[in-house]
């Protein structure tokens, strides 16, 4: 989030702009499909090194997961309704 989100300020003069939400969105999006993936690498990875069941340890990520997901659904959102 902060190298995406830096990134984006600087091409728009530290606006925000529907690049920088469509930045934030993309980011959210990323890291709720890192959490609720079974096949994602640190999900198998974290629940390995702390000796969990897998489907544990993705069901306690799911709460976090979901507030990402409902982020990038409204930035999405606005950025659809912004360049209508």
């Amino acid at each position: 989030m902060p190298t995406a989100l830096s990134l984006a300020f600087d091409r728009t003069n530290n606006q925000v702009t529907p690049l920088v939400v469509a930045c934030f969105a993309a980011v959210a999006g990323g890291v709720f499909g890192d959490h609720c993936s079974l096949l994602s690498d640190t999900t198998v990875l974290f629940s390995a090194g702390a000796a969990a069941d897998h489907i544990d340890h993705v069901k306690t990520q799911l709460p976090y997961a979901l507030v990402c997901a409902a982020a990038a659904s409204v930035a999405y959102l606005f950025v659809g309704f912004l360049m209508v």
